[in-house]
């Protein structure tokens, strides 16, 4: 999701910012179980594989706009 930034800039917002951490784990949960949904490993309805992207991409823009809110 952060590729070309530097891993060590997101491990430190990941360690400071108790949100950008919630919200990176959900990201890398959801992000988990829609490839899985995709690969037909995780058996879900298309209604909830819609919804759990919607989740993820609303996660992805929240924690972008955390991340260019930081001084870098």
């Amino acid at each position: 999701m952060f590729e070309g930034q530097p891993q060590t800039e997101i491990d430190a917002l990941i360690k400071a910012d108790p949100e950008f951490k919630q919200l990176y784990q959900r990201h890398r949960e959801l992000d988990k179980k829609v490839m899985d949904a995709e690969l037909g490993v995780l058996p879900i309805d298309d209604n909830l594989l819609g919804q759990m992207k919607r989740e993820k991409l609303v996660a992805k823009q929240r924690l972008l706009r955390i991340y260019e809110s930081k001084p870098h």
